[in-house]
């Protein structure tokens, strides 16, 4: 389960079933044919491997289910596929745009 080091703050690990808030959507755009998260007053381009993990954020899936989903996906080693999603994870976090159950 996720912790809080401060009142409101999402500390994402292996555990956190990220989700995307009701208030922010991603959807395809299909006239510039790319990804766009929409947020209050903003639109966010994520890139093809963000994209591609915020698919995955459900809020059933943990970070552990997405990490191993993607390294299956690229063949890749786990733990660097789980160190790099948490990264970008806590980044939107940060800022408001991901949640957590």
């Amino acid at each position: 389960m996720a912790e809080t080091n401060r009142p409101g703050r999402l500390i994402v690990e292996s555990g956190t079933k990220p989700y995307l808030p009701p208030y922010l959507k991603l959807r395809h755009d299909k006239g510039r044919d790319r990804w766009i998260l929409l947020a209050p007053e903003r639109i966010l381009t994520p890139d093809k491997i963000a994209v591609e993990v915020l698919q995955l954020c459900d809020g059933a899936s943990s970070v552990e289910d997405i990490s191993k989903t993607l390294a299956e996906q690229y063949s890749a080693p786990v733990d660097v596929i789980r160190k790099d999603v948490i990264e970008l994870l806590q980044d939107l976090a940060d800022k408001g745009f991901l949640k957590s159950f």
